[in-house]
């Protein structure tokens, strides 16, 4: 299996995502939206920035229980209530990002969402991965 990350010198700077992934593997796993859900099914964490802790933790946990490990994300998509308060925190969450996923990232997309299932929950992410 491998990934490619693809950022073409035309494109602007890649800044915690790839512009293209090109995946080369045997199984294709899809991951469920994860929000900041602990164990109890209830939302925790105050702040964007706990909460996307949680998901990307939640996300993580599903990929390996899949078999699978941070560097075979070939795609995340992150739902945030409050886009303008993502793009804010970007630092803080890129380093949430490379203290738990590393410094592989997927093709990646922010899509501002007016709520999401779960009223406290403000952010979510879902994926898929591409494994050997």
């Amino acid at each position: 299996m491998s990934l490619e990350r693809i950022n073409p010198p035309g494109l602007s700077p890649a800044g915690g995502f790839s512009h293209a992934v090109a995946a080369t593997g045997s199984r294709l796993v899809f991951l469920a939206g994860q929000t900041a859900l602990d164990t109890a099914g209830k939302v925790v964490g105050d702040g964007l920035v706990e909460q996307f802790e949680t998901a990307l933790s939640n996300l993580l946990a599903a990929l390996t229980a899949a078999g699978g490990t941070p560097h075979d994300l070939a795609r995340v998509t992150v739902y945030a209530t409050d886009v303008a308060d993502y793009r804010r925190r970007t630092a803080e969450l890129g380093r949430v990002w490379h203290r738990l996923a590393g410094r592989d990232y997927p093709a990646m997309a922010v899509i501002g969402a007016v709520r999401l299932w779960d009223e406290e929950a403000l952010v979510e992410l879902d994926g898929i991965a591409v494994l050997p």
